[in-house]
């Protein structure tokens, strides 16, 4: 191919480009990263949980879905996750569990404590999530399990770990809610987009 050409294959691409409007020439958006794909996983789901906890009316706190006094209540789901969150969050920031020593599932007792509890929580763990970054989150920490078993996790896993408990803790909830045919943020009709 001459250069001649290959002067007028570029001028013409080159036009070309100017013609498209302004937006179209922006380069799409990037895809997020993995530590902002684990953040919005985990404001989402927080989302649901709050919202859930803020739904059910206080005389169901004390529902269980099933007779066994094993099965948590739909309060003790709230402070499990709190339980939880506080510990691995503080894990992830490297920090002292503010909540060490308190078992918020036999503690709670009102909705208004639930509520709180559950905010305290998602409010301390923000900190870790936000701070989350690909590089920081390949750090590997030691952590002790709350068996007491001492083991190595990279800070992404903690929190992939404190995220999936969230998730599996909602499903119960979602269950309980169900029973008395509330039905679940997640759940809830999204108006139609424009």
């Amino acid at each position: 191919m001459s250069k001649c050409c290959v002067l007028c294959i570029l001028v013409v691409a080159d036009l070309s480009g100017a013609a498209l409007p302004a937006a179209a020439q922006q380069n799409p958006q990037q895809p997020p990263t993995v530590a902002a794909f684990v953040r919005n996983r985990y404001m989402g789901r927080k989302n649901e949980i709050v919202r859930s906890a803020e739904k059910m009316p206080e005389e169901f706190y004390g529902l269980r879905p099933g007779a066994q006094e094993e099965v948590r209540t739909f309060g003790q789901h709230l402070a499990h996750i709190a339980n939880f969150n506080f510990l691995w969050c503080s894990q992830a920031k490297g920090e002292k569990n503010p909540n060490a020593g308190i078992n918020l599932e036999k503690t709670l007792k009102t909705k208004a404590e639930f509520l709180k509890a559950l905010n305290d929580s998602y409010t301390y763990c923000d900190g870790a999530y936000n701070a989350l970054t690909d590089s920081s989150g390949a750090e590997v920490l030691s952590i002790t399990q709350e068996s007491g078993r001492q083991m190595q996790l990279p800070r992404m896993g903690l929190l992939l770990l404190n995220l999936g408990h969230n998730d599996e803790v909602y499903g119960s909830m979602v269950t309980t809610m169900r029973i008395k045919s509330i039905v679940p943020p997640a759940s809830e009709r999204r108006p139609p987009q424009q």
